[in-house]
């Protein structure tokens, strides 16, 4: 735990965001659909937003990076590590240095020097735990052979599910950058107190490649999407299992056991992975649910989890015979769904205790107090995969500037996943001069200037077809062509070319 302020670890100093302009209203889609309006914007949202054609995660991410460089007068030369987390790449070989080169030439448009020419350009990819994988992966780099540098680290993500499906209304798409350092100026990670989960799920979420090969995926000319294979049901229980895993771990890893309340408590503000707004409510009930159930016998913590049985109509024996066996060695979720199916829930009596807890007075106001920081803004982006996470904590700086909120030295918690299946829990403290990297943000900026998509724009687009009448835009960066040669002495078939932003030309 980062006690001090002589005791800061690396961490972040500045963040940026880009959101692609063309939006979807989720009530004008529940119209379209006839989804119930009042179920999605309760638990979904209010809007998401869709790449243009000429849109992708390299685009997204190479405008976000810029615009963190130039709003916070970066110096390029410094930046020794280029990382880029994302699940949405087009490329199987090139990773952040595609993002790179847009920024460097962008940079060099403008009369400015370019990044470091020993700058690493790694790419980090699990599902949505690529953003936290690569934002660790700089803080180490800090803390190791790069002090003295910046670290830029990039989540840049595409959420597209089949039309009909029960994943289309958590679409999203978007880039949020961090400028990293040694000395963060915003938030410093406290990795030391992290706790890490990881197991393998088999067909929780997966994209893979050869699913556009196969009968009864693709329709015949149809252009390939990068659709998920997904199972609703088991890939939200794998959600809750895997971050009750590394929370627990960050529990012990804290000796927060005796008090597990405290664990909790202590932060000022947490912020989780969401594909959806309701789902990390539901999970943080279940985790505290969870840990209420492990508090010592006659402790204060432990009569709460009784009496949260006695609510919930089921015995505490029963919640506590679903945590040894999930605690066990022998257990996985994995091998559960294999032998009793997708819908087999192991934690049917954790789940009523934990709905006990949502539904009480002290669980609302907790939450109000420890997620409402940003989580209106949030409702307008959608699903941003491995940048979700990233976007709330953008979100939240932004909105406690405004409110006016004392956070110097506030413990905050980030909770990150990624289906298939892996979580962290990495604690945080806001440094004293957080106002001024809020302040250049530009969350409310992003959202402005959104294009609200007609039913058959949206379908087209969605579809893969041609679409009239979008407008155009020239202050990001664009996929301006796609090579198709395929000549012996030259090849540069599928290979993208980029167009940079007007001011930078």
């Amino acid at each position: 735990m980062i006690e001090a302020k002589d005791s800061v670890t690396p961490g972040i100093s500045a963040i940026s965001i880009y959101l692609p302009r063309l939006r979807v209203d989720l009530e004008r889609w529940c119209a379209w659909t006839g989804a119930p309006w009042a179920k999605v914007g309760a638990v979904v949202g209010r809007s998401f937003r869709v790449c243009a054609p000429t849109e992708n995660a390299y685009t997204m991410a190479a405008n976000a990076a810029l615009r963190l460089i130039l709003n916070n007068d970066l110096d390029p030369r410094r930046i020794g590590f280029l990382g880029l987390g994302t699940e949405s790449s087009t490329d199987n070989a090139a990773g952040a240095v595609v993002v790179r080169g847009m920024v460097d030439a962008a940079l060099r448009a403008r009369g400015l020097p370019a990044l470091a020419r020993d700058c690493e350009v790694p790419e980090f990819k699990h599902a949505c735990l690529g953003g936290v994988y690569a934002t660790k992966a700089a803080a180490r780099y800090l803390a190791c052979e790069g002090r003295g540098r910046l670290a830029v680290v990039v989540s840049s993500d595409i959420a597209e599910y089949q039309r009909g499906s029960s994943g289309e209304q958590t679409q999203g798409a978007g880039a949020v950058a961090f400028a990293m350092e040694s000395e963060p100026r915003l938030l410093a990670l406290d990795l030391m107190g992290a706790g890490s989960a990881s197991s393998y799920r088999g067909y929780d979420f997966r994209k893979p490649f050869a699913r556009h090969f196969m009968a009864g995926y693709l329709a015949d000319g149809a252009r390939p999407r990068d659709y998920p294979v997904f199972n609703g049901k088991y890939s939200t229980l794998c959600y809750v299992d895997e971050v009750i895993a590394a929370l627990e771990a960050m529990v012990e890893r804290g000796k927060l056991t005796d008090d597990p309340r405290a664990a909790y408590e202590r932060f000022a503000a947490i912020f989780m992975h969401r594909p959806y707004h309701h789902l990390p409510r539901a999970a943080l009930a279940m985790a505290m649910a969870w840990t209420l159930s492990r508090a010592p016998a006659g402790s204060p913590a432990r009569a709460d989890f009784d009496a949260l049985c006695d609510a919930a109509a089921v015995t505490p024996e029963a919640v506590l015979a679903e945590v040894a066996q999930a605690r066990s060695a022998s257990f996985d979720l994995w091998s559960e769904a294999r032998a009793r199916g997708a819908d087999h829930d192991p934690f049917i009596a954790l789940g009523k205790v934990a709905k006990a807890l949502r539904g009480g007075a002290w669980f609302r106001g907790f939450i109000g107090d420890k997620l409402g920081l940003g989580d209106a803004l949030v409702r307008d982006v959608g699903n941003l995969y491995t940048a979700s996470l990233p976007a709330w904590i953008a979100a939240a700086f932004e909105d406690a500037l405004a409110q006016g909120r004392d956070l110097d030295g506030a413990e905050v918690l980030l909770v990150g996943y990624g289906s298939g299946d892996a979580a962290e829990a990495i604690p945080a403290r806001v440094m004293p001069g957080w106002r001024d990297a809020a302040a250049k943000i530009g969350f409310a900026d992003a959202l402005e200037s959104a294009v609200d998509l007609e039913r058959d724009q949206y379908e087209a687009i969605h579809d893969g077809r041609d679409v009239d009448g979008l407008p155009g835009f020239d202050d990001a960066f664009v996929v301006a062509r796609v090579g198709e040669a395929n000549r012996p002495e030259f090849q540069d078939i599928g290979v993208e070319y980029y167009r940079l932003p007007v001011a930078a030309r």
